[in-house]
C-alpha cells in the first residue's frame, strides 16, 4: 500500500509541476504580447504627432505664418 501511496504522490508532484510550467510560459506570453502592443501603440502614436507637426507646418506655409 505504501508503494501505490508514494506513486500517487509522485505522479501528483509531476502533475503540479508540469501545470506551473505551463502558467509561468503563458505568463510570459502574455507579457511579450503586451510589450508588443505597448511597442505599437507608441509607434502609431509618434507616426501621428509627425503627421500632425506636418499638417500644422504646411498651414503655417500656406497662410505665410512660417515667419
Amino acid at each position: 500500500m505504501t508503494d501505490n501511496t508514494q506513486k500517487m504522490s509522485f505522479q501528483a508532484g509531476e502533475a503540479k509541476g508540469r501545470t506551473e510550467e505551463k502558467a509561468s510560459t503563458l505568463v510570459d506570453k502574455a507579457g511579450n504580447a503586451a510589450q508588443s502592443a505597448k511597442q505599437t501603440v507608441q509607434a502609431a502614436g509618434q507616426q501621428a504627432m509627425a503627421t500632425a507637426q506636418g499638417a500644422v507646418e504646411g498651414v503655417k506655409k500656406a497662410t505665410g505664418m512660417n515667419k
